[in-house]
């Protein structure tokens, strides 16, 4: 018997079932009812059409309505909008937009696809705003186009930093406009974790868009042309693109009394019927499983409606069908960088206070021998009792699909993180390695897992080091030019064996290296020689994902025709590089390695030429430039790697400073504990601080007692510390002169004369040099030989141990033993 099936909504889920329909039935009566002009379109294609990366605009449209017609049997009705659904009696109402005629369509089945819109916030002056734009469809493309085309605009904002967002900023710089993105997170990309989007940001910020993270537009003025954010600043545009995220269009289904879900979204079984079993619903609109966690959420991506289009019309045909979730797998281009995740993030993790284990590896896209190679990072997330896979996101500039889509089938099959070792991937150095970066996370997860590695994410070196912590760097010195972790001791690791005396055996260690593969060999080596050890995971490298970012010449702002005058002067010709180098395949450190080799041989006021696929050489080049004095030229990123220019430094060089001069800041090691001394060191400290230097001062044996309360708190200790505590002065009102101290009377008298002469007292030196930035740190080591506590020491300093102050040291230009 025959069916009546209306379907609303024309594009990837709605067109999908109706095409599946018409295959698996013949004789149903199927009708598409589309609000929009086009049916079964490429929206994930229309950045790239505005871009010019798509020439045609005819490619964008998969099948017409008489294409539908024709080949299917399908009566296609668009710029028809349905109005209301009957549920009792069966029916839809529909409105047909260009000539207002209403009319009624029965139907046995119908099947709900009316996808997702674009978020419109509420803003002051939004309503008022002209060149304000969406993307969601072919005419809002052509909107966008064409006002271009007409209006040449200069600058473009962006108002979110999702996917949408990163695509329209590339294409709208492919266009020759300026363009700034304002985020309100403080990231681009959300689904990625903060460390794996750094990556992409500072190559957007290399291609010259401008991101303002962690900042939101309160309003808009002057009819769109300015735009005021939550911190203050002011941005003046000649375009804004709406590109925050999209909201499930689920009024249809709201106004007919089926079940919603969480934000909006209409709530389907796993044969994909709403709450009325004659009603389905596919595609962006509706409410899915996560399959990872299995909680409820929405995931607006097209193989999910497409998937679901087709197995709805299994459902309604009467065969075996089931949608069991998404793992939200997606992919973004980012100018010459691909990013891509599937499963949940760290983020999602945490919030649900679900245990697991992250690591990072930072492998070649191919054999690193074969021209072409280029670095890329994964970061796996797994159950590290069971093994099972969370999630997995990658950055890079080649290779990334491959490996998500091969982790994705993995989760979906069920694979542990240990059996990802196992997969027999297709090798051939063009393409791959013999390990490839899966099998490589594979083998990662099982050290984890089987207890021969303990690791340390990024986010917790800080905390450690300022806590007094040994960490270990066991790069070599020239590696460390390029930056390292404060803190940290180099000790490389084909000298670790040879130098464990200068480790202490008591003390836990974590060790570092460029990626965390020679951080594994040497917390092997130390774990068999009875140390406590940890491996910083990802190694410097993912550390260095959130550190500051160094300063890169500033990149042309564009190529189009309105972003350059006509008159403007042709651009002077480049000076030749007098050496070149060829870094190109190399994974980090090997391109800065390769450049400080160089380097060395080169004479002062020579030009460097260097090219490495690493997309994450511009920021390392320019921080060795920073560090080691000589001056960079010129960065540029394009498909086929970085392309830097930099000068050696020295005396043909009189541009660049002296780099020793950069060492701006002084520290102190307050050994003692007298007045007169430490009134020595805090004045100073505190002209140091007050000519713009950064000051630490650290605290060791007696100097401690300068920090003591003069009201210490009752807190247990043993016998002996007890002792040390009834012999040491309580704070520094009680501290002894140096000399003709007279069993006190000499402290009182300089105090004495000090009031007198309008001298600041030690108390408010102290206070003052706090509140310039100066540091104070107690030495942990001194804290625990002399049974000193937190709760006796003074509120507003740090505690550290000895790598603490020696990282400071290297950077100051004093230093002092007090």
């Amino acid at each position: 018997m025959s069916k009546s099936i209306v379907i609303v909504g024309g594009v990837a889920g709605g067109a999908t079932a109706a095409a599946r329909l018409r295959r698996l039935n013949e004789h149903d009566s199927i009708t598409m009812f589309e609000r929009g002009e086009h049916i079964s379109f490429a929206n994930c294609g229309l950045p790239y059409y505005i871009g010019g990366a798509i020439a045609s605009r005819d490619k964008l449209l998969l099948q017409s309505p008489l294409g539908m017609k024709d080949r299917f049997g399908i009566d296609v009705k668009v710029r028809t909008e349905v109005t209301a659904i009957d549920r009792a009696g069966k029916k839809v109402r529909v409105k047909q937009l260009d000539t207002g005629e209403e009319a009624e369509y029965p139907y046995d089945v119908l099947v709900l696809s009316p996808g997702a819109k674009p978020i419109v916030p509420e803003i002051p002056g939004l309503a008022e705003a002209e060149a304000v734009f969406t993307l969601r469809n072919i005419p809002d493309t052509d909107r966008i186009h064409g006002w271009i085309d007409e209006h040449k605009p200069r600058h473009a904002a962006i108002i979110g930093g999702g996917f949408i967002g990163v695509e329209m900023a590339e294409n709208l710089r492919h266009r020759g406009l300026e363009v700034t993105l304002v985020e309100r997170n403080g990231q681009v990309l959300g689904p990625l974790d903060p460390e794996m989007a750094k990556p992409v940001e500072r190559h957007m910020r290399l291609q010259g868009v401008d991101l303002v993270l962690g900042a939101s537009v309160v309003a808009i003025e002057d009819r769109g042309k300015m735009l005021r954010l939550f911190t203050g600043q002011v941005l003046r545009t000649d375009m804004l693109l709406l590109a925050i995220g999209v909201t499930p269009e689920s009024g249809l289904a709201r106004e007919a009394g089926l079940e919603l879900g969480v934000k909006g979204a209409i709530r389907v079984n796993e044969r994909l019927q709403t709450s009325d079993p004659s009603i389905y619903a596919v595609g962006d609109a509706i409410e899915v499983k996560d399959r990872t966690l299995g909680f409820e959420t929405v995931v607006p991506l097209a193989w999910g409606a497409n998937r679901q289009g087709r197995l709805v019309a299994d459902a309604i045909q009467g065969r075996k069908a089931s949608y069991p979730g998404a793992y939200g797998t997606a992919i973004v281009q980012a100018f010459d960088l691909t990013a891509a995740v599937t499963g949940v993030n760290e983020k999602t993790l945490n919030k649900l206070g679900v245990p697991y284990e992250a690591i990072h590896i930072h492998p070649a896209s191919h054999a690193g021998y074969y021209p072409g190679a280029a670095p890329l990072s994964l970061k796996l997330l797994f159950d590290k009792a069971t093994g099972s896979i969370y999630g997995a996101q990658a950055v890079g500039q080649d290779g990334i699909d491959k490996r998500i889509d091969v982790i994705s089938a993995a989760m979906r099959g069920g694979l542990t993180a240990t059996e990802l070792a196992e997969l027999e991937l297709a090798y051939a150095p063009p393409y791959s390695s013999a390990k490839d970066p899966v099998n490589l996370a594979g083998y990662v997860a099982s050290y984890v897992m089987e207890g021969l590695v303990e690791t340390m994410q990024w986010h917790e070196v800080d905390a450690y080091v300022e806590g007094g912590g040994l960490l270990v760097d066991v790069r070599d010195d020239a590696e460390r030019m390029a930056g390292y972790i404060l803190g940290s001791v180099c000790i490389p690791l084909n000298e670790l064996r040879n130098r464990l005396d200068e480790l202490p055996l008591q003390h836990p260690v974590v060790v570092s290296c460029q990626v965390g593969q020679r951080g594994y060999v040497a917390a092997r080596l130390l774990q068999q020689h009875g140390y406590k050890v940890r491996n910083l995971d990802g190694g410097y490298r993912t550390y260095a994902a959130m550190a500051d970012e160094p300063p890169l010449p500033a990149p042309e702002t564009g190529s189009g025709p309105s972003a350059v005058p006509a008159d403007s002067p042709a651009p002077a010709s480049p000076v030749q590089a007098q050496v070149q180098v060829d870094a190109c395949g190399l994974q980090c450190p090997g391109p800065i390695m390769k450049v400080y080799e160089a380097v060395r041989q080169m004479a002062p006021g020579e030009r460097l030429e260097v090219k490495a696929t690493d997309f994450g050489f511009a920021a390392d080049i320019a921080k060795w430039c920073e560090k080691t004095g000589n001056p960079l030229e010129t960065v540029e990123s394009s498909p086929e790697g970085v392309r830097a220019v930099l000068v050696k430094g020295g005396d043909a060089a009189p541009q660049q400073s002296d780099p020793a001069s950069s060492k701006n800041g002084a520290t102190m090691v307050v050994f003692s504990g007298d007045l007169d001394k430490t009134i020595a060191a805090f004045i100073i400290a505190s002209g140091a601080a007050a000519m713009g230097k950064p000051v630490t001062m650290f605290f060791t044996f007696w100097g401690l007692n300068v920090l003591c309360k003069a009201e210490v708190p009752a807190v247990k200790k043993d016998g002996l510390e007890a002792m040390f505590g009834m012999m040491m002065p309580k704070g520094a009102a009680a501290l002894p002169l140096s000399k003709m101290n007279m069993g006190g009377l000499g402290a009182k008298m300089i105090r004495r004369v000090m009031q007198r002469k309008n001298v600041d007292s030690l108390e408010a030196l102290m206070s003052n040099a706090i509140r310039s930035g100066v540091k104070l740190v107690a030495c942990t080591m001194s804290m625990d030989i002399m049974g000193i506590r937190k709760e006796e020491l003074i509120d507003g300093i740090d505690y550290a141990g000895v790598a603490t102050y020696l990282g400071d040291a290297e950077d100051s230009g004093l230093n002092l033993f007090i």
